[in-house]
């Protein structure tokens, strides 16, 4: 009997499956982040560790009856060596060969088990990948706080704090995010000025900014979405919605047709970007099937099987999704 193990190691959690060749998930266990560039080695290693753990308790079945591991994370992290994280689990009985798949591909692969498609994923980050024949044909974006992500919850904070900052300093228009990231960031709303000039708010806001590290500004993305009424916060949102039908274009092909799936929460659980970006892409002639999906740990667990030599049909894709909806 094959059983695989199939990890989905994202920046803030991990999720863990045990499946068997028929693709019946047997065990499902979850831990904090496992990405080591976010989480670092020893910290990414012991999460997916505990989830690992976490499956393999779960089904009733000893690490040592794994025959193959998959671990599915960000793309940047998919080459060099795996012993930060083969050795972990080698020395609690998991085979001590690791594959690392593409968490873009993971993502695609949980929406649909064809071998042709498209997956864009806008969480804190944003990038999007090409699919043909099963590999990754073309990626886009996907290059961090500093030179991409666009349309992230990242690059929507950012632009909300950057929009406070300027208002606050006269630079910029009025706006009822003003109010909102002065609370989420714990500083008093006074007009009252220091021996500069400026207002107090705005040094004390600045000060808790760069304090943070960059990537937390994604903490404000969801107060564009508060603020509904607000000129800013949807020219803003309007921005990400045409920065994420740019990504699209980067990676469609004319000759391949879809599915779109879909990943992350911008886009998955913000209906004004999935709405505007479908609405984008219909008028550019393009009119894929779009899926959401929550995580790739299903996918995760397509490409364990693939990687096990299963052909993974419509058949045993229902077959996961349905015995690891179970499991959760």
């Amino acid at each position: 009997m094959i059983n695989v193990l199939a990890i989905d190691a994202g920046g803030t959690s991990t999720r863990a499956v045990l499946l068997n060749e028929t693709g019946h998930c047997l065990g499902y266990g979850s831990a904090g982040g496992g990405n080591p560039i976010s989480s670092g080695p020893d910290r990414a290693a012991a999460s997916i560790l505990a989830a690992a753990e976490g499956a393999s308790d779960a089904a009733g079945l000893p690490p040592t009856s794994v025959t193959h591991t998959l671990i599915a994370m960000a793309g940047m992290s998919v080459s060099g060596s795996r012993d930060w994280v083969s050795g972990p689990l080698a020395t609690r009985g998991f085979p001590p060969t690791v594959t690392v798949a593409s968490d873009l591909l993971a993502i695609f692969s949980s929406g649909t088990w064809q071998p042709d498609g498209y997956a864009m994923v806008a969480g804190t980050g944003a990038a999007g990948i090409r699919v043909r024949d099963g590999q990754v044909e073309r990626t886009a974006d996907g290059l961090g706080w500093l030179l991409g992500d666009a349309g992230s919850g990242y690059w929507i904070g950012h632009r909300v704090a950057a929009a406070v900052i300027a208002n606050l300093d006269g630079r910029g228009a009025e706006t009822a995010l003003v109010p909102l990231v002065l609370e989420a960031a714990g500083i008093e709303n006074s007009a009252e000025r220091g021996p500069d000039g400026r207002p107090i708010a705005l040094r004390d806001l600045v000060e808790a900014l760069y304090r943070m590290r960059p990537v937390e500004l994604s903490r404000f993305a969801p107060l564009a979405f508060e603020a509904t009424t607000d000129a800013v916060a949807r020219a803003i949102l309007d921005d990400a919605i045409s920065a994420l039908a740019r990504l699209f274009s980067a990676i469609s092909a004319p000759d391949l047709a879809g599915p779109l799936v879909l990943g992350g929460s911008v886009l998955t659980a913000q209906p004004r970007i999935s709405d505007g970006v479908t609405q984008a892409l219909l008028e550019e002639d393009f009119s894929p099937e779009m899926r959401k999906v929550p995580d790739g740990v299903v996918g995760a667990a397509v490409l364990a099987l693939r990687l096990a030599g299963t052909d993974v049909n419509a058949e045993v894709f229902e077959r996961i999704t349905t015995t690891l909806a179970h499991l959760r």
